[in-house]
Parts: C-alpha cells; structure tokens; sequence
C-alpha cells in the first residue's frame, strides 16, 4: 500500500500492539502513543520524530496529556505514571489493584481519572499528584469518556454509567448498552449532548444523555465493520471511536482494517478510507479536526499462524470533504 500525499507512517513505532493514541491539548504536533511494549511515547507528527519515551514494568493500556508537558499512564503494571517533558522524568503518581485500562483527563474538573479490571474508577488531582477518591463500579471498566461534567463509563456486562464529576456521592444514570455484545469502546460528543458506543460484533450505538423521553426518541444503533467474502458476512470488533470538535462527525475504527467518519445526527456515512494493513486499534483527531492519527495494530481477534503486519501509526491530514456534515 503506497503512502498518499495527505497520509504518511510514523517513524521509530513500537515494538508490540499499540494501546492508545492522543494528541496533545492544543496542537496536531505532539502525540501520545502507549503500547504493548511497556512505553509510552512522545511524537512530534510535523517533523516525524521521537521526543520523548518512557517505561513502565509490563504493558500499558492507555495514556493521556494532562497539559502540554504531562502525560499520564497506566497499564497491567496496575501503576498510575506521570511524566513530565521539561525534566525527563517519571513519578508513581498511585495504584490499582488491578490493571489499569483507561486514563482520562478532564479540563472541567482538572482531574485525571483512570478506570481498572479492579471494578473502581479513581479520581486523582494531577497538581499534587494524589488521590481524590475511589468509586466502586458494577463490573471491570473497559472503557471510559469524559464529556463536560459527566464521566461516563462502560463496563463488563454491557453496562454503561453516567457520573457527575462534581458529585460522584451517586450514580447519575445506569444504562445497559443497546448492542447485544460486549462494549469495546465509548466516546462522547464534543457537544456534550451524547455519546457513542462500540461493541466487538460490529455495531456502533448513538445515545443521548437528557433522559427526557423525547430526546431518548432519538437514540439509534446501525451495523458496521463487516465485509461480505465468499457470500459469508464477515463481522469485525469496532475498537475505536474518535470525534472531531469542530462538526461533532466521529471516526470509527474496526478490526476489518478500516477507518469510516459518520455524521452521527443525521445518520449518514461520510467516507471510507482504504483498508489498513491490519485491525485499527486506536484512533484520535488533533484538536483542530485537520489530523487523525490512526493506528494500525493486530490485536489478536483470531488464532493466526501468519506473521501479522507491523505496528504502525498512520498520520493523515483530513478534509472538511472527509469530515463535515452534508447539509
């Protein structure tokens, strides 16, 4: 597959699966990359480098900027990291007793919160940085979006909770996911208004977080990810979900190898992009929606003999065409 003008390969990648991609607060230069390897990179995408790269003691799951010099980071080691760009170094910033899975900060409160298998979310205050408090959920957290004010997490057993960060003393709203299978991934709408789900048997859910009955009304789930070979549909994980700011269109990313952009409001599929090497893993757009950052990485959906394709970040300059609504 040869590189096009508007999308090339990062150089000096991991060297097991990619966990993670996020691009830094206010730039499409600076982007976070957490893998398998037990790193977790910096990149600068505009002079295709390596900044920065840290480790922890086995894989880790996902990362996140706190400012534009902090990252944080957790994974299997079950230890919450941060670093810091200016100085080089790392601290243990606290623990689960499990893994950690997800690593979210959130400008709103100015808090980091990470959700583990141990079935708790913690909240930490990324200043000093300590603990803020441990809250219990239903099951082990797979997932996790932060949207204003509202947490909202997906877990084990297709359950889906909405906290409030200002008051996390109660649950705000329970849910069970609408897809029949379990939940891979949750993104919420810069408008704050909703989110979108994913579940490993390629389908994709739109909600929404007003309870009022008539907004509810206008919840859907559609099919996706599935190829037809050999008059057999073939159904793929759905493991990324990205969304642009500007015009609340969303990427998705599936283990077919294929990256979509929906208009999630008005139903609609936007474009496809040519298939990736191998299943797409993460995704992230720059906070100016002009970059996805799309990583391609094989995450062991099937037994393969095979040598699987290497790990590989793509870096693809996007186009209002590609990503805002038809009116």
């Amino acid at each position: 597959m040869a590189e096009s003008p508007n999308e090339f390969k990062l150089s000096n990648m991991p060297s097991d699966g990619i966990s993670s991609v996020k691009f830094g607060p206010n730039s499409s230069q600076f982007l976070l990359v957490s893998s398998w390897d037990e790193s977790v990179r910096l990149y600068d995408v505009v002079a295709d480098s390596m900044r920065f790269k840290y480790t922890h003691s086995a894989a880790v799951l996902d990362c996140c900027f706190y400012d534009a010099v902090h990252s944080f980071s957790g994974g299997l080691d079950k230890t919450l990291k941060m670093y810091d760009f200016n100085t080089n170094t790392d601290r243990v910033v606290g623990t689960h007793d499990a893994p950690i899975r997800c690593v979210e900060y959130s400008p709103e409160a100015n808090i980091i919160v990470t959700g583990s298998w141990d079935s708790s979310v913690k909240m930490w205050d990324p200043r000093s940085p300590s603990l803020v408090g441990t809250f219990p959920q239903p099951d082990k957290v797979y997932t996790m979006s932060v949207c204003g004010d509202a947490l909202i997490v997906g877990t084990a057993g297709r359950r889906v909770l909405v906290w409030d960060l200002r008051n996390m003393g109660y649950v705000q709203q329970r849910r069970e996911s609408n897809l029949k299978y379990q939940t891979r991934c949750i993104r919420s709408f810069p408008n704050k208004q909703g989110y979108v789900l994913s579940s490993i048997e390629g389908r994709v859910a739109v909600e929404y977080l007003d309870p009022n009955p008539e907004v509810q009304k206008k919840k859907y789930a559609f099919k996706c990810h599935r190829i037809k070979e050999n008059n057999q549909e073939l159904i793929y994980p759905v493991n990324a979900i990205a969304f642009h700011n500007g015009y609340n269109t969303f990427a998705t990313g599936g283990s077919d190898g294929y990256v979509n952009i929906w208009d999630g409001f008005n139903k609609k599929r936007l474009c496809q992009f040519h298939r990736y090497p191998t299943s797409i893993a993460s995704l992230a757009f720059s906070p100016d929606g002009s970059v996805l950052a799309i990583a391609s990485s094989f995450m062991y959906e099937t037994e393969v003999d095979k040598t699987p394709a290497p790990d590989t970040v793509f870096i693809r300059n996007v186009t209002d065409q590609e990503t805002k609504p038809k009116s």
